[in-house]
């Protein structure tokens, strides 16, 4: 035992003496869980494309229930006339919404929607997402660039597929 304490104590002094980081551990071992944590961008497990479920900003309820259940993430954004996010509505805000006196047939999306939603921009870590939903306690996020336009979404799900939770 004492044998194995001092040759990982070497071990590590001499990683430490070569400036070894955390960041080399992960290129040289990506498939591992560490890897995976500090290699995984949301990029790279974001929904994106046709995937991404959109509706634009006065669309019905029951049109954006639609495309929530055909894309599949529990969520879906409202976007403005310029293509910026308005807001997201998510199946909790259903729940909540159903607590409320609110007409799914006659209402919009604007009526219901989370207006300014925590988003994350593109080329962060998964890692980082997972610590930020977590803190505020939501489901899924909302990839936007630095003009807020939405390029993809991402939940809880999808984290634990890539293997970041």
């Amino acid at each position: 035992t004492a044998a194995l304490a001092m040759g990982d104590a070497l071990a590590i002094a001499l990683l430490e003496a070569r400036g070894f980081t955390p960041e080399d551990f992960a290129m040289s071992h990506p498939g591992g869980s560490l890897g995976r944590r500090l290699l995984l961008k949301v990029d790279d497990i974001m929904h994106a494309g046709e995937r991404l479920p959109v509706v634009a900003s006065g669309t019905p309820l029951s049109e954006a229930l639609l495309e929530m259940t055909r894309k599949g993430l529990g969520m879906t954004a409202i976007t403005r006339d310029d293509g910026t996010l308005a807001g997201i509505f998510t199946d909790g805000d259903l729940r909540r919404m159903l607590d409320r006196d609110i007409d799914i047939r006659k209402a919009t999306i604007d009526e219901v929607m989370v207006a300014q939603p925590i988003t994350i921009e593109p080329g962060h870590l998964a890692a980082e997402a997972l610590q930020i939903m977590e803190t505020r306690k939501i489901n899924g996020m909302m990839v936007c660039d630095k003009t807020h336009k939405p390029l993809g979404a991402f939940n809880m799900q999808d984290l634990l597929r890539a293997g970041v939770v």
